[in-house]
Formats: structure tokens, sequence, C-alpha cells
């Protein structure tokens, strides 16, 4: 691997744009056709959810161990990688007829966005200095949800104009595919900018401190106030008046561009400040959510957005800078936690939400409002995860306040 200096940092980071790209663009179409292929391949509902979670398992464990191997073969290495389980995983969901086929291309698929975030979130960090970082870190994640928005727009499009339907959608996965191949090709990656980043035993023993433990807690419940609500709010609110894929357009496009001002929002109020913030608006957001019916919802939709669009990236970020001998290990765990959050309290949620339909069916209540009550009756619930972090946030802010660690990043190796 090359220097800092002569790496053309630029070049890579609008590869990993399109790498994300097609993460988001998987979530959006291979969720789309899920119910055609149900149907197509004569699968049970508890067999399309296996299909499904196979796609979020990939992405941990490929996430982890491109983390552990990051600074010994390189994020080229791991992106080469990510390209083969990309196009072999969405080829494999285009031809493949049996379910054995399904299970395999999602897998490969979430092997790729694995991937993707662990080559790709330590290029940035090491590519760009200081507040850059932070701003490009935000506008690497924008492309999350901005695929998902763009993806659906896409998919809907596709449906509605041209009556290209589910499998010859998939085919629309392997532009960003390409094109992210395309532009890391040749390319040499930077170096860590701490010596101890670059080793397992640095990157452990920056892991085993009280601070990057907190952080994990932290991120655990940051990525399940973004997901959870996510997962259900649509099909909730779909019971209240409000169009369901308005709200998923809505807080999909507002959290893109919330992402890309990102950088502005860290300079201003740092890292720690704007989790904090964050936190308030998340809670606000879910909060309306659980009482708000109608136009209100859109209202709810703005402010949740304006509230989880920061979590993600932040959260990358403030392991960057604040525990920057964990490396890309640290920053891969990191996002692996969040994940794992998701796929420990997803069937938590689905819990809840059947214990507060069996309550409003007691109290006489049918149809869509039943679905309505008992489902705004979780989102009630799910108050607490956000809720949470405002007090966590609070003490990390007071915390990392004037904090002078050996952790900081030295200044010559800027």
């Amino acid at each position: 691997m090359e220097t800092n200096t002569s790496t053309n940092a630029n070049r890579l980071f609008y590869g990993s744009c399109f790498a994300l790209i097609t993460t988001a663009f998987s979530f959006a179409i291979a969720a789309g056709i899920l119910d055609q292929l149900k149907i197509e391949l004569g699968l049970t509902a508890s067999q399309a959810g296996i299909a499904t979670s196979m796609w979020f398992l990939g992405f941990p464990i490929s996430m982890v161990i491109g983390g552990l191997i990051y600074h010994k073969v390189g994020g080229k290495v791991i992106m080469q990688f990510a390209f083969f389980a990309h196009a072999i995983g969405i080829l494999m969901l285009i031809f493949s007829g049996s379910y054995v086929g399904l299970l395999i291309a999602n897998l490969l698929i979430g092997l790729g966005n694995g991937c993707t975030e662990a080559a790709c979130n330590p290029m940035i960090a090491d590519a760009y200095e200081g507040n850059k970082m932070s701003k490009m870190l935000n506008r690497f994640h924008m492309w999350f949800p901005g695929g998902i928005a763009v993806g659906s727009l896409l998919s809907g499009f596709m449906t509605d104009n041209l009556e290209i339907l589910g499998r010859n959608q998939v085919w629309l996965l392997l532009i960003p595919t390409f094109i992210y191949a395309y532009l890391f090709f040749g390319q040499s990656w930077p170096r860590a900018k701490v010596q101890e980043a670059a080793t397992l035993t640095g990157n452990v023993k920056a892991m085993i401190t009280p601070l990057f433990l907190f952080i994990a807690v932290c991120m655990s419940l940051t990525a399940i106030s973004e997901f959870g609500p996510n997962q259900w709010v649509s099909l909730i609110l779909s019971k209240s008046g409000a169009h369901p894929m308005i709200i998923l357009a809505l807080t999909a496009g507002l959290m893109a561009v919330a992402r890309y001002f990102g950088g502005d929002m860290v300079a201003k109020f740092d890292q720690t400040g704007v989790l904090l913030g964050s936190a308030v608006l998340a809670t606000i957001g879910v909060y309306l959510f659980s009482t708000q019916t109608g136009a209100m919802a859109y209202v709810a939709a703005i402010i949740f957005a304006l509230g989880i669009a920061y979590f993600w990236p932040n959260m990358i970020g403030l392991v960057a800078t604040k525990v920057p001998k964990s490396g890309a290990l640290g920053m891969s765990i990191i996002g692996a936690v969040g994940m794992f959050a998701n796929t420990i309290f997803q069937p938590i949620i689905g819990g809840w939400i059947d214990a507060d339909r069996a309550v409003a069916e007691a109290n006489g209540l049918t149809g869509d409002e039943l679905e309505l009550v008992s489902g705004q009756a979780t989102l009630g619930t799910m108050v607490l995860f956000p809720g949470i972090l405002i007090i966590l946030f609070t003490i990390l802010y007071f915390w990392l306040k004037n904090r002078k660690s050996d952790d900081a990043v030295p200044a010559a190796a800027h």
C-alpha cells in the first residue's frame, strides 16, 4: 500500500459510494421482489423470513472478518472479494430457481455489503484529515438511504411504466457493481494514520477500554433506534391514513440530504453534540409516530429522519477519531454490533406487537383500528431506545468535552 498523499482519494471515495449504492439497491429491490419469489418458489412466510435474514447474516460476518484482515491484505483485496460476492450473488438471485439458491444468493450479497463497510470506512478515515474525514464519512453513508430512495423509485418506475417485474429488476444491481469495480481498479489504498492501528494487538488493546465499550453500547441502541421503527412504521401507519411509501421515501430522502451536510454539523457541534441532538429528535419522532395519525405522521417522519440521519456515520466517526488505535477492526466491530443488535431486537419487537395486539383484541378492537392501536402501542415502547441514548450521549458529551487522551491521533500523522 502507498502513502496517503499518493492515493487517489477522490476516486476511491466515489468507488466507495457506488459500492454502498449497490448495498442500498440490494436492500430496496431484493426486498421488493420477495413476495413474488415467495409465490414462485412456493415458500412459507417462515422460509421467506429466513431467506431475508441471510442478507443480515452475511453483513456482520464479513464486516468482522474484513476488519481483522484489513491491514494484512489491504482494502483493495477486500473489495475484490466484495465484487465477486455481489456479482455471483446477483446472478444467482436472477437465475436460481430454488430455495437453496435464494439463500446462497442473499448470503453472498450480504457478504459483499459487509465487505464494503469493512474496507471503505477505514479507507475514508485514513484518506482524509480532521473535519473533512467526518464530512466524507457522512457523505459516504448518505448513499445508503439515498440509494434506497433511488432504488425504490426506479423499481416502482420499472414496475408501473415498463412492466419489468421480479427477477428482471435485479439486473439493475449490476450497474453500480461494475461502476465501483472500475473505479477501484488499479488504485492504491491509504495506509493507517496511526501505527498501532495497523496491528491486531494494538486494535484489541484499544477496544478493551471503557470508552470503546461505552461506544459499543451506544451503537447497539442507535442501530435499533434507526432500523427498529423503520422496519415497522410504514406497516403500522398504513392504517392511519398516511401513505407508507411516502413515509419511506420522505425518511430516506431527508436522511440522505442531512448526511450530505453532516460534516458542517460535526464541525459546529462536534460528534458528541450532534449525536446528543440526534437522540432528542429521534425520541420526539418515534413518540409522534406512536401518537399521531394522518398528515401529522409526515411531520413525525421529518423529525425522525433528521434524528436518525447522523447516528450510523458519526458512531463510526467517533471510533475513528476518539479511539483511532482500534483501527479498521474497531470500526468494523462497531458496525457489526449495530447489525447484531437488530438481529436480536427485531424478533423482540415482533413479540411486542403480538402482545399489544392481544391486548387490543381483548378490548374489542378489530380491523384497521386493531392494527393501528396495537402498532402505535409498540412504537410507544420503542421510544425507550432513543430516550436512553439521550442519557448516554449526555454522559459521553461531558466525558469527552475536555478529554486529552493518549489515543488522540498525533499531529505528525496529519
